[in-house]
């Protein structure tokens, strides 16, 4: 067997749940614990992840990293001439990265091995005795409830912290506001960035040391997409660096200096980037003044193409999205792709959310986005349908985006032309907007009845029988591919 200390570290697998420190087992007096080897766990212990029962002499493969691994030495048959055996033990439960060995008493040791503590204390491997009147499943069970209330203790705290942001952004001096709120909050410095990386403004202390650590660290979220990532983390010294971009690709960043970590943290952080997405967006300021005076037009009348312009672009993607709902999650959307224009609550259960057609739409995590052609104001109406079809498409097949493509036929026949023909077609289907829908969802399919029916959240039997009414109103065969393709034509003619 080759050296067992030579074997590298494994890296511990994070649990969903938070840790839980070793002392907080230790100091249970229900539990009867007592330390016999290794770092004192009091002062600055490990972190127990999972618990772990095995009687292996060998446990390295069954580990994860992280485990307080409990056992009986079953395999120790020798304790009294067994150094040699558990120093290779010891070695391969630290190699797997386990955080702590807990060693039962009875029924069969009357006591702790002294090679075994002598090797723990080598190899630094916290060792702790299990008294004969503890289980090994009454220590798990203490892990547990630990884990769950340090959970409940971190959910409470993201809440009340995301809470006081919400609060914070509502205030006359909104960015300042959030800024003090989130350092608070995380007991170090927040520091807005601005495009050229100048800071912006501040809230905390940031150790000389570390601020100019902090403004090359948001360098790297500021440059130019795709090549940027959304986040990024350093230290320097004992101070730990944080570093988001902001949404939309402005050049904005935050900064975050802390001296410790704590679960949460980064929750509590992205609660704060969505909220100053939306602050420093370019729909602030001038811009926002622009946009109130054509909302002002458009209800005295004025036409769609002249409200565009004050807009800031004459050709518009409409999108539509479905995903986890919370009050900040479709401001998280807007902010992630660049635009203020949000409508929370759209039709079907969906966001729709308006870009300028030069702004790229990708796909986005949590959600599932359908975007319609380019199009001027004046036909915004018709890109939302395109957009409402793109989703349904893209939720049928599985897909995080779909993007509206005008077939290539289109360009071959005059609009006024195409539109008649489309509606003298489907005349008999006018009015109907189920079978209408049914028919467009279907052809856009490929004909599968089951991906139609959770496109449209219906049974695949309503499904046929639609399919079936259509079919006898238009008097066509629709297993037909030519019938097929001249009503996908028409129907990509209306919305």
């Amino acid at each position: 067997m080759a050296d067992p200390t030579a074997l590298p570290t494994a890296p511990p697998t994070v649990p969903p749940t938070p840790p839980v420190p070793l002392a907080a087992l230790l100091a249970r007096e229900d539990l009867g614990l007592r330390q016999l080897a290794g770092p004192d766990a009091r002062a600055a212990g490990p972190a127990v992840q999972w618990v772990h029962t095995s009687e292996m002499a060998d446990p390295y493969p069954y580990l994860l990293g992280g485990e307080l691994l409990l056992t009986a030495g079953v395999h120790i048959t020798d304790p009294a001439d067994s150094g040699a055996y558990l120093d290779a033990y010891v070695s391969r439960i630290v190699a797997a990265g386990g955080a702590a060995l807990g060693f039962g008493v009875a029924p069969v040791h009357d006591t702790v091995p002294p090679a075994l503590v002598a090797a723990c204390d080598r190899y630094g491997l916290p060792l702790v005795e299990v008294p004969p009147r503890t289980t090994f499943s009454g220590v798990a069970r203490a892990v547990w409830r630990l884990m769950a209330e340090a959970r409940h203790a971190e959910l409470r705290r993201v809440t009340e912290a995301q809470q006081g942001l919400a609060t914070a952004a509502a205030r006359p001096d909104p960015v300042p506001a959030v800024l003090r709120q989130l350092a608070a909050r995380l007991g170090g410095a927040a520091v807005l960035y601005g495009p050229d990386g100048a800071e912006l403004q501040a809230a905390g202390r940031v150790r000389d040391a570390a601020r100019g650590a902090l403004r090359e660290l948001t360098e790297v979220v500021r440059r130019p997409a795709p090549t940027a990532p959304a986040s990024a983390a350093d230290s320097a010294g004992t101070t730990h660096l944080a570093a988001y971009a902001l949404g939309g690709g402005r050049g904005f960043a935050l900064g975050i200096a802390t001296e410790r970590r704590e679960p949460g943290d980064h929750t509590i952080a992205g609660a704060a980037v969505v909220l100053l997405s939306l602050l420093t967006g370019e729909h602030q300021g001038a811009s926002e003044a622009a946009r109130s005076a054509a909302l002002v037009r458009l209800l005295l009348g004025a036409p769609p193409e002249e409200i565009g312009p004050l807009l800031g672009s004459d050709l518009w993607t409409v999108v539509h999205a479905r995903g986890e709902r919370t009050p900040l999650s479709a401001s998280a959307l807007a902010a992630a792709l660049g635009t203020g224009l949000v409508d929370p609550r759209g039709s079907e259960d969906a966001v729709r959310l308006l870009l300028p057609a030069d702004r790229e739409v990708t796909a986005t995590d949590g959600w599932t986005l359908g975007a319609s052609a380019p199009a001027p104001p004046g036909d915004l109406s018709a890109a939302d349908a395109q957009a409402a079809r793109a989703l349904r498409r893209a939720e049928a097949t599985r897909q995080p985006l779909v993007r509206h493509h005008e077939n290539g036929l289109a360009a071959l026949i005059a609009p006024q032309e195409a539109d008649t023909h489309a509606r003298v077609l489907l005349a008999p289907l006018a009015g109907n907007d189920a079978l209408t829908t049914t028919l467009r969802t279907w052809l856009s399919l490929h004909g599968s009845w089951d991906r139609t029916a959770v496109a449209l959240r219906v049974h695949r039997n309503t499904v046929r029988q639609r399919i079936a009414r259509c079919e006898a109103l238009l008097g066509s065969d629709l297993n037909d591919p030519d019938v097929r393709m001249e009503l996908w034509f028409a129907l990509s003619r209306t919305s």
